[in-house]
């Protein structure tokens, strides 16, 4: 009897000795992609390194076995598997071969996660915002203020709620301009730019635009969605240039403004034409705008594309879903006019048959940025007021899962191979 408890022990101990390594697939297999991510945050955040398995099973995820570990999955409600450190080495080496186009990406560091959103309620809610809750992962909220008083630095990781960066509230007071919301968030901005030392609104907004600008340019990343995306580089490109109407700033705007735009300034977009009309919901034509795209919700999708995963890592890792065909969503910027993106810029999804770009990538000086056109990728049409999207009820959303392939990529060195 001693003997074969000392046998049953040896396997025991075997078996848990094999079982060393924790395998998150991020294929269809996987119950629930978005909080998976947050899984991934928070083995960084107790100082594990995680192998970010590029191009392999939908960009799955691999660290090593322990209880704690496997609880969190277990309560989380993430699916994973527990494999051998000699099932986990054959795994790496076929990545690792040159005739397949994965790779893998060694995380390390902890990213630190700012959103640049109002502090006060709007009646809208933000995508970026609700997947970090659901998945998990921590942020903090900075704004005007700790932008222009140098927070910037103390971030790895920048989001940027879909602001006006021109000045022009959005461009809601041909509906909006009476409702409570509104009036709040003109005193509130107006107070803002005032206490900085500025005599307009849009004058603060490209102060911050800039401080971003440098924060990208230092090494910082940048993530952008809806009207984040082209007001931005609008109020980079009108630097010096008064482009807003009396309504919004009590003078009227340049009519020479489209003539002197600088596109040298601007991060992605170039050529772009100002929308001069002070009533109407949209800024350029940099916006693929429902009538031009002549399609419907039942037809409105996007492609991501393939990347080399061991020589264009990261688009790849940016790119990692298990499904390259996505769901189109709209917002105030849907999606970009192809004509009109820089041509240094990298177009990661695109719907060809429009000719409009949805999600773009870039570099500048030692840091990077994202864009992604539309405002809920689960609401296909969200309007102002409506609640807030449910993701209990969309766990493996793809749509979802290109954000949260940005908050991961701070944290990321490739893997060096044994030779």
């Amino acid at each position: 009897m001693q003997k074969l408890i000392l046998t049953l022990c040896l396997l025991l101990t075997g078996l848990l000795t094999e079982a060393s390594n924790i395998l998150i697939p991020m294929d269809d297999k996987q119950s629930n992609h978005l909080k998976a991510y947050g899984i991934a945050y928070w083995v960084l955040e107790n100082g594990t390194e995680i192998d970010w398995l590029l191009n392999y099973r939908g960009g799955s995820f691999m660290y090593p076995h322990s209880p704690k570990f496997e609880n969190e999955l277990i309560i989380r409600g993430v699916s994973y598997e527990v494999i051998s450190d000699a099932a986990a080495n054959r795994l790496v080496s076929e990545i690792a071969s040159p005739s397949t186009n994965q790779d893998v990406m060694k995380l390390q560091e902890v990213p630190k996660i700012a959103v640049y959103s109002p502090k006060s309620k709007m009646p809208w809610d933000d995508a970026v915002t609700l997947v970090l809750t659901y998945a998990e992962i921590p942020y903090d909220i900075v704004f005007d203020n700790e932008v222009m008083y140098g927070d910037l630095p103390k971030y790895d990781w920048l989001h940027l709620h879909h602001e006006d960066f021109t000045g022009q509230y959005g461009k809601f007071y041909a509906i909006y301009r009476n409702e409570p919301w509104y009036r709040e968030q003109q005193r509130e901005y107006e107070e803002t730019a005032r206490k900085h030392g500025f005599d307009k609104v849009s004058e603060l907004k490209l102060a911050v635009a800039n401080k971003i600008k440098e924060f990208v340019a230092g090494g910082g990343f940048l993530f952008a969605m809806c009207s984040a995306t082209d007001t931005y580089d609008i109020a980079l490109a009108a630097e010096g240039v008064d482009i807003v109407a009396d309504m919004y700033d009590g003078d009227p705007a340049d009519p020479a403004a489209q003539q002197k735009l600088d596109y040298d300034k601007t991060l992605a977009f170039q050529d772009f034409k100002l929308e001069r009309n002070p009533l109407m919901y949209e800024y350029s034509n940099i916006d693929n705008q429902p009538m031009e795209r002549g399609i419907t919700e039942e037809n409105d999708y996007f492609e991501l594309f393939e990347y080399s995963a061991k020589w264009d890592p990261i688009p790849t890792m940016l790119t990692q879903n298990h499904t390259h065909l996505i769901k189109g969503f709209m917002g105030q910027t849907t999606a970009f006019k192809n004509k009109l993106v820089k041509p240094d810029v990298v177009v990661m999804g695109e719907a060809k048959a429009i000719d409009e770009a949805k999600y773009i990538h870039g570099v500048f000086g030692k840091g990077f940025w994202t864009f992604y056109g539309g405002h809920d990728p689960e609401d296909y049409a969200h309007q102002v007021g409506e609640e807030p999207t449910d993701l209990n009820l969309h766990p493996n959303s793809p749509g979802y899962r290109l954000i949260l392939n940005n908050i991961l990529f701070p944290a990321a060195k490739k893997k060096k191979q044994k030779t």
